[in-house]
Parts: C-alpha cells; structure tokens; sequence
C-alpha cells in the first residue's frame, strides 16, 4: 500500500509549533498531550513526530528506534496519568475505522470505568 502523507493536517502544524497544544510529555521519537474534545478524565494522544499516516504505516517504515521511542512514551503517559485501575489504547485507521486526523495517533483514555468498546 502506498501512503501519501498531508504535511498540513493538524498534528503536523502542532508539531511544527504552528497549533499550540497541552503537552503531557515528550521524547525524541513522539509528542503526548492532551485530547480537545476529551471522551474521559484521561484522554491523550501521543503522536509520532515523524510522517506517518496510520499503525500500518508506522508498523511498516518507522524506524526500530522510532517505534521503541513511541511506545515508550506511551508507558510514559500511562505512568504522569496513573491509569492504574486500567485504560484503553485505540488508534482508529482510514475511512472504516474513523480516523479523523491522517497522522497516526493513539488515543490513551481512561481514569474512570469505560463501557463496552463494540457492541453486537
């Protein structure tokens, strides 16, 4: 599959500085903060900060180290956040999968019970 990446969607100008954000914490590899539209207490996002459209393209042409750094940050996250009782970790892919911003992005979310993530 070929990817063609939009270096004007909104996570690449907030990783160009051009859109402020709240950042929760950030590495070399990727950038943490917090959601705008939150869905619970804890809802962030952590973002590569290299041009990756989706999990697949990340998956497929990050490098070892960019993808070690992304998920570390994501432990990070989990820690600064004390998701302890438990948290959901969802990154929604193309059209089928309502992907909203075309940079891959995971969605942390927790800090209270969630309900069922599908139903039958």
């Amino acid at each position: 599959m070929q990817y063609d990446y939009d270096d004007q969607n909104i996570f690449a100008k907030i990783l160009r500085g051009e859109i402020p954000n709240q950042t929760v914490c950030e590495n070399d590899h990727a950038l943490a903060f917090n959601d705008i539209n939150p869905q619970a207490p804890v809802h962030v996002l952590v973002i590569p900060k290299g041009p990756y459209v989706s999990l697949d393209h990340f998956a497929q042409d990050a490098s070892a180290d960019g993808q070690v750094g992304f998920m570390q940050l994501v432990a990070e996250v989990c820690r600064l956040t004390d998701v302890a009782g438990g948290f959901r970790a969802i990154s929604n892919t193309r059209t089928h999968g309502v992907q909203d911003v075309p940079h891959y992005h995971m969605h942390i979310i927790g800090g209270r019970q969630l309900g069922r993530m599908l139903h039958d």
